[in-house]
């Protein structure tokens, strides 16, 4: 792996505004960053970052096994007891999931680090599985780069397979999330681009337009029956408003469903190092309350049990002269976990983390963001990546 100064397609901010990319620059700032890109072998994709890809799911399967098997632990998750029965039914019923993001420390030397899974609603989904690909043919194409180079990205194939099977057998979804968000609308509309490209009927729908009928099935502002609908919200968010208590007895079927509660919650990394001590691919985690955390000393990482884009994270880190760092957000009142210390590989000015893509239960490709901080947030910057042929 190494960071590779290349050559910025002078049309690159047209062509993303061509093919619907508009969130190419936010906060003022350019999003994607295409003034140097990552450089894999084929071997460190494989074994490095695929192959750990593909345990690391193996084993959140097995730690939701047995989160939504223990109420306690549940409880000490932030899950409302309401849906405790509802998310064991979940999971008992093999509802199928869509995709999720492990977010990893790898710098090619050493296993990759699995940092968090973002197993709800992870965001750069477009970027990762579209125009970081139009990128490399455009490359090569410009004989910037070898008509050899790859890339580790089967993402969109891969969503097209897997909503024509979740919309089976009606072959009609809807997509929901908050529409005034530009960073949500592009990956839903991806997403129902995605399912035209499967064949399936598609609509758009605002989250707050749902309804709901006399048999709890989700409606939508037209009074037609939701089939299967994904929404681009979290689930922690759903069950705690009132539109949420319908969940548990809609007949609708929801992508993502509710077991994926016990894996979108940082709790689920103190269950995956107490289910698998010392993997290489973990790092140590407790929960605050757990007595352990004195093994940590001086140099772990706290975090929310619930939190998005780096928020109310601190890194307590005096060995390696950070001392403490802390994004603030509006997180923190569920609970927290620590997370032993292992700070993001540094390449020039920038700290770089690893998002490697599963979809419908297998690694399907990588996405690379960079932050100016050690701690990836909404600000940081999406690079793109290939293999050298």
């Amino acid at each position: 792996m190494k960071r590779v100064v290349m050559n910025e397609r002078p049309h690159w901010k047209a062509d993303a505004e061509a093919c619907g990319f508009t969130i190419h620059s936010m906060y003022g700032q350019r999003y994607w960053d295409e003034r140097h890109a990552y450089a894999f072998t084929l071997e460190e994709v494989e074994t490095k970052l695929e192959d750990p890809s593909t345990e690391l799911l193996d084993m959140c399967y097995a730690a939701a096994e047995r989160i939504a098997s223990d109420e306690e632990l549940m409880r000490r998750m932030a899950i409302p007891s309401a849906y405790h029965d509802a998310v064991q039914r979940s999971w008992r019923n093999h509802e199928r999931d869509l995709y999720g993001r492990f977010d990893l420390s790898y710098d090619g030397n050493g296993p990759a680090k699995l940092l968090e899974f973002n197993a709800d609603t992870p965001t750069s989904l477009f970027e990762s599985a579209v125009f970081q690909w139009r990128w490399l043919e455009n490359m090569k194409q410009r004989g910037e780069l070898p008509s050899s180079a790859d890339q580790f990205n089967s993402v969109h194939e891969r969503l097209i397979d897997a909503i024509r099977i979740l919309a089976a057998p009606s072959g009609h979804m809807h997509f929901a999330g908050m529409l005034e968000s530009e960073e949500d609308l592009v990956t839903l509309n991806y997403l129902v681009d995605c399912a035209a490209q499967a064949g399936c009927k598609a609509k758009l729908i605002a989250i707050p337009d749902i309804g709901v009928d006399d048999e709890h099935r989700l409606i939508d502002l037209q009074d037609e029956p939701i089939d299967c609908l994904f929404k681009l919200y979290p689930l922690e968010d759903m069950v705690r408003e009132p539109f949420g208590r319908h969940l548990p007895l809609t007949p609708t079927r929801v992508i993502e469903p509710l077991w994926k509660l016990t894996l979108s919650n940082k709790g689920l990394l103190p269950v995956l190092w107490d289910m698998f001590p010392g993997h290489e691919n973990l790092l140590p985690a407790y929960f605050e309350d757990d007595t352990r955390i004195s093994g940590l000393d001086e140099r772990y990482v706290r975090k929310p049990l619930l939190s998005r884009e780096g928020a109310n994270v601190t890194l307590v880190n005096y060995e390696a002269g950070v001392g403490i760092y802390q994004v603030e957000g509006p997180y923190g009142e569920e609970g927290y976990i620590r997370q032993a210390m292992h700070l993001l590989p540094r390449f020039g000015d920038d700290w770089t983390v690893i998002g490697s893509w599963v979809v419908a239960g297998q690694p399907a490709g990588i996405g690379i963001r960079e932050d100016d901080t050690p701690i990836t947030r909404d600000t940081s910057r999406f690079v793109p990546h290939y293999i050298e042929g």
